[in-house]
């Protein structure tokens, strides 16, 4: 029997008053740096434009998932960071965000996953 405190992290992040946030280029950029700065290992990035405005994007990484859904119209920009493991940091990735998408707030949230009430057997 095994007692964790828990499996992974995951950071949630909006991010208002963003910047580059319609341009499928940057939003995949955006993936790919958050990804090396986590310490991360990309498995498959994959973005998606939607008509008239706004990207989805997700990267799948060995760790979980990093995740961008953007709103032009409203310059916000909603993040998601999990990840398991002891190597990677997640947090690393608000300074991707900063960089990239320019935001002029940020909240973040965290949430500890798979957390363990009890014993695991």
């Amino acid at each position: 029997m095994t007692k964790i405190e828990s499996l992974g992290v995951q950071i949630i992040i909006d991010a208002w008053g963003c910047k580059n946030i319609d341009n499928e280029t940057l939003v995949r950029e955006f993936l790919e740096e958050s990804v090396k700065s986590c310490k991360a290992t990309l498995l498959s990035l994959h973005t998606h434009k939607f008509s008239p405005q706004g990207i989805s994007g997700v990267a799948i990484i060995s760790e979980s998932h990093i995740s961008v859904h953007t709103w032009p119209e409203y310059n916000y920009a909603a993040i998601d960071i999990f990840t398991c493991g002891k190597d990677v940091e997640p947090y690393n990735t608000l300074e991707v965000v900063r960089r990239i998408f320019d935001p002029e707030n940020i909240t973040l949230n965290e949430l500890k996953r798979g957390v363990s009430v009890g014993i695991l057997c």
